[in-house]
């Protein structure tokens, strides 16, 4: 549809898109309730372009142009809100505000004869227009949000009647969805956008960004035969086997940390249907050993990680261990000194680099760790014990809070301990 218009100055400021652009998302910020709560990337990205793109459209109907393709974007654009939970009633009467503000800037091109009539009349036809679009649309999202609402709810039915090791096949019927004979468990960890505890913006809508966009990316990559149980923390991914393999899986996880703009962390375990309880409840087990260990965001499989996943099971052997540490608890530098030496493959010169110290104030400490736990560092033998003692130290109580280097103090966390890569490969 166009709306060809002869040129004239009346038109002009609509189509200086860049300044109009930056004085209705200016506005949108001041005085819209849900944009004053949107994270900074929102309002760069999204409210921005949008709002650049409907000037550009309104732009190309005045000047005769289809404009079809920035449609069909808008109705993408609308859509991912629509996933994200923001209100249509506020998007609609964010774009009334749009229409008004143009039409002030339109008309105050306009002589003194006709402004006040042509203003008002256009007011009154847009506050109509508002109230009709409001009603519509918050009637038909209502319903369409209970259509779309009971379809995932089925899904999520499906999935977790799987991870219980339930029968599902009526349910896989109703719901349309083959079941396949086996599966790849993710056990998957989604990290924290830093906007999420940015007190300035809202956590709970960068969260719910966070996992829609990966939903997104993993709706895109594998369509619907993907059952999945995520929060914005994390969940379980169920992958028919033969829909992904090897390399496939580390790509999609690495898509999806894209997509997601946070690190993203899954441990793999292979599983026919009947094995899916057990499996998704070990890869569950590994994924928290990994991230115990402080690994780097990645995929992990169980056969790669068995002896790292023996060693952090319960009992004495996983106890003695963890003492042979005990001499560092009062010397939290030693401890430190010797986690990031192990993480960094046992290379002075990057230990020091990461830890502000000289390369000798390094092999001082090392020698020290020698001293007090009766293991050297340097002896292949001494240094296996020490890598094993602090993987399974990181199953227990672990040593005590202590100041670091920083001055900060603090307890273990999860980046107390040395990355699986550095252990593996030291």
């Amino acid at each position: 549809m166009t709306v060809p218009l002869d040129e004239t100055a009346l038109w002009q400021p609509l189509r200086d898109v860049r300044t109009m652009t930056r004085r209705l998302v200016g506005h949108f910020v001041d005085n819209v309730a849900t944009c004053r709560t949107l994270p900074g990337d929102a309002i760069a990205g999204d409210v921005t372009s949008v709002t650049r793109m409907c000037l550009e459209i309104v732009g190309g109907m005045l000047d005769g142009r289809d404009e079809e393709v920035k449609l069909d974007r808008l109705a993408v654009a609308a859509a991912g809100w629509a996933r994200e939970g923001v209100p249509i009633d506020t998007i609609l009467h964010a774009f009334h505000e749009g229409f008004r503000l143009a039409f002030d800037a339109v008309y105050d091109e306009a002589t003194v004869a006709d402004r006040s009539t042509l203003i008002d009349g256009f007011r009154r036809v847009v506050e109509i227009s508002d109230l009709l679009c409001t009603t519509v649309t918050r009637s038909y999202i209502r319903e369409h949000r209970e259509a779309v609402g009971e379809h995932h709810t089925a899904v999520h039915t499906l999935t977790s009647a799987l991870l219980a090791g339930q029968s599902t096949v009526t349910m896989a019927r109703e719901v349309g969805i083959t079941v396949a004979a086996a599966y790849s468990v993710l056990a998957v960890s989604i990290g924290a956008h830093p906007d999420e505890q940015n007190p300035r913006v809202n956590g709970a809508v960068v969260a719910r960004r966070k996992l829609r966009r990966v939903q997104t990316a993993l709706a895109h990559r594998c369509g619907e035969q993907v059952l999945s149980l995520l929060s914005v923390d994390g969940g379980t991914l169920l992958i028919p086997a033969e829909l992904l393999v090897a390399d496939q899986l580390d790509a999609l996880v690495a898509a999806l940390s894209r997509a997601a703009l946070v690190e993203i962390t899954a441990a793999l375990v292979p599983a026919t249907v009947d094995e899916i309880p057990d499996a998704a409840q070990r890869a569950h087990e590994l994924l928290d050993m990994v991230e115990r260990l402080g690994s780097a965001p990645g995929l992990y499989r169980f056969g790669d990680l068995a002896l790292e996943y023996q060693l952090t099971r319960p009992g004495p052997g996983r106890a003695r261990l963890g003492e042979l540490l005990a001499p560092l608890d009062s010397h939290p530098e030693l401890y430190e000194t010797l986690r990031v030496h192990i993480a960094n493959n046992m290379n002075r010169q990057r230990t020091a680099r990461l830890l502000h110290i000289h390369t000798n104030t390094v092999d001082y400490r090392l020698r020290r760790v020698a001293q007090l736990t009766g293991l050297d560092p340097a002896q292949s033998s001494g240094l296996w014990q020490l890598r094993s003692a602090m993987i399974a130290r990181s199953f227990h109580a672990g040593p005590p809070a202590h100041t670091t280097e920083t001055g900060i103090a603090r307890r273990p966390t999860s980046s107390t301990y040395p990355a699986l890569d550095g252990i593996r490969s030291a």
